[in-house]
């Protein structure tokens, strides 16, 4: 399935969380928390400002995101979970040390 967010939203595939701790210990699922991490899966064509004009988003699809815990709304897509928020919700935008 295609998704095309509207404005300022962005559509985020939660990136799964280790299920073992470095110890050893194996999380159950009862325990784990929702991870504040993702990856951008689709963009809006940007937040409509007040004269009018399209401010474009800074985060692009493939970046790697930190959200609220408790940010957006949750929908599936082709089976997946995936979560809609928007862009005010997004705290970082994560890159790898090169």
């Amino acid at each position: 399935m295609k998704i095309r967010p509207l404005q300022d939203r962005i559509v985020v595939k939660r990136v799964e969380s280790e299920t073992k701790t470095k110890g050893g210990i194996i999380i159950p699922d009862a325990a784990k928390e929702k991870p504040i991490e993702g990856r951008v899966v689709a963009v809006g064509n940007g937040k409509v400002l007040k004269d009018g004009k399209v401010r474009p988003l800074d985060v692009k699809v493939g970046d790697k995101v930190l959200f609220g815990k408790y940010s957006g709304t949750e929908v599936k897509l082709d089976g997946e979970e995936h979560v809609l928020i928007r862009e005010d919700d997004v705290l970082a935008v994560t890159e790898s040390a090169s």
